[in-house]
C-alpha cells in the first residue's frame, strides 16, 4: 500500500480527477489512489474476470462505489474504443508489463498533456534492469508519440513523504521509482497500440 501512496503526490499536483489504472489485480495502486484522491471517476481494469469480481466487492466494501467500477478488458481494447481513447488525464500502472509495451497501450489512452504513471525497480542507468526498460520505452515513444516525455524519479526510499509510512517501510522501497511518460499534443496514430501477437513478435 505504501508503495501505491507514492504515486498520489504526481496525480495531485496535475489535478486529476480522472485516471485508469491498468492490471488492477489486486487493487494497487487503484484502489488505495482513488480513495486518497478525490477523483471523480476511476476505471480499473483487469482481463481476468474472477480478478474484476473481486475488484467490485472490494469496492463496495469500502464505499468507493459512486465513482469507482471495475472492468474486465484488455488495455489495447479500450485504447481503440471511441468512449476512452484520447480521453484520459492520467494511468497507472504497477507490476503489470514492461514499461515500453505500457507506453504503448496507455498513451493512446491519454489525452494530450496526459500523464502515465509506472511503479519500477532498478536504477535507471543499469543496461541489464531498468536502464533497458527506458531504452526501449523511449524508442516505443519516439514512434508513437515524437512530443512526449519520459521523466525519472528518484528512489521512493529517498523521498521524504507525508504519510504513516515507517521508516522500515521506506527501505522496502529503497529501489523502487515512478517513471512519468507524458503525451505531447500531436495525434497518435490509429494503428497504436497493437495487437498482442504482434507486440510479442515484435517487442521494442
Amino acid at each position: 500500500m505504501i508503495d501505491s501512496l507514492t504515486g498520489l503526490e504526481v496525480l495531485r499536483r496535475r489535478a486529476v480527477d480522472r485516471f485508469i489504472d491498468l492490471g488492477s489485480g489486486g487493487g494497487f495502486p487503484g484502489v488505495t489512489l482513488a480513495a486518497a484522491l478525490p477523483a471523480d471517476r476511476v476505471l480499473l481494469v483487469d482481463s481476468i474476470g474472477k480478478k474484476v469480481r473481486f475488484l467490485a466487492t472490494v469496492i463496495d466494501a469500502v464505499g468507493l462505489g459512486d465513482r469507482v467500477v471495475a472492468e474486465a478488458a484488455r488495455a489495447e481494447t479500450l485504447a481503440l474504443g471511441r468512449a476512452d481513447r484520447g480521453s484520459w488525464p492520467a494511468v497507472t500502472a504497477r507490476a503489470v508489463a514492461s514499461l515500453a509495451e505500457l507506453v504503448e497501450l496507455a498513451v493512446p489512452l491519454l489525452r494530450p498533456g496526459g500523464i502515465l504513471v509506472a511503479w519500477k525497480r532498478g536504477e535507471a542507468d543499469d543496461p541489464a534492469g531498468l536502464g533497458n526498460e527506458l531504452t526501449a520505452a523511449r524508442r516505443a515513444l519516439g514512434a508513437i508519440d515524437p512530443d512526449g516525455r519520459i521523466e525519472v524519479g528518484p528512489a521512493l526510499g529517498e523521498v521524504g513523504m507525508a504519510t504513516a509510512a515507517s521508516s522500515a517501510g521506506l527501505a522496502a522501497l529503497a529501489d523502487h521509482r515512478l517513471i512519468e511518460v507524458v503525451r505531447g499534443s500531436g495525434p497518435v496514430a490509429t494503428t497504436w497500440p497493437r495487437d498482442p501477437a504482434t507486440r510479442r513478435r515484435l517487442p521494442w
